[in-house]
């Protein structure tokens, strides 16, 4: 930390304006982090209650209404909604086999479920991808900027050279530091979204078997 500050007080706009964009990056990392793993723990928990619940009713609309109260994050209710909804005859949706129709329109609710359960995965792969390359920068414009000052001073020694330039590394750590939470964070997001879909899409099936 100390590292930091005497690099923050020792350098010029740029880079003061590289450790504020690791900084913001870091926070937006960690806000996204917290929320999806809340988001997502909730949308397990809905899938399996909301699908048990749904199973269990004696009737299509006492199913929908479990759904609706079990239903949090929204993940269940779009497909129910797909799958019991009537187009206009007048429109090309309500046109063709009603077999048809009902994959089309499943199929649409899934993909929309799947985009929402995945906002904020780019956000996560940006900043696990950049952030290095960013704190290299910082790195390499402190090592420039500290060697022209000191050249400048016209004293060029190995101990004078030795603490600008270790200072300046300090903003490859922070670099890394910033990426390999996102990484981390977006792979298991991932594998867990993906579990999500599996399940949505077994649940997509069995609603298109049972109407049909």
């Amino acid at each position: 930390m100390g590292g930091f500050l005497q690099f923050w007080t020792q350098s010029d706009a740029v880079g003061r304006a590289v450790a504020l964009l690791l900084l913001s990056m870091s926070v937006s990392a960690w806000v996204l982090i917290f929320w999806k793993s809340w988001q997502l723990r909730r949308a397990r928990r809905d899938l399996a209650q909301g699908m048990s619940a749904f199973w269990d009713a004696p009737s299509l609309e006492e199913g929908r209404s479990a759904v609706s109260r079990l239903d949090r994050e929204g993940v269940l209710a779009p497909l129910l909604q797909a799958a019991t909804q009537s187009p206009s005859a007048q429109t090309l949706a309500g046109q063709g086999h009603k077999e048809s129709q009902l994959t089309r329109r499943l199929r649409d609710a899934l993909h929309h479920v799947v985009q929402q359960l995945q906002y904020g995965q780019v956000l996560l792969a940006s900043v696990g991808s950049t952030a290095p390359f960013v704190g290299l920068f910082g790195t390499v414009w402190g090592i420039y900027h500290a060697l022209e000052s000191i050249a400048a001073a016209g004293n060029l020694t190995i101990d004078r050279v030795a603490g600008p330039v270790g200072e300046a590394l300090v903003m490859t750590a922070a670099g890394l530091a910033v990426a390999i939470p996102a990484v981390l964070a977006y792979n298991v997001f991932g594998k867990l979204i993906g579990a999500c879909e599996a399940e949505l899409e077994g649940f997509a099936h069995d609603l298109r078997e049972f109407l049909e």
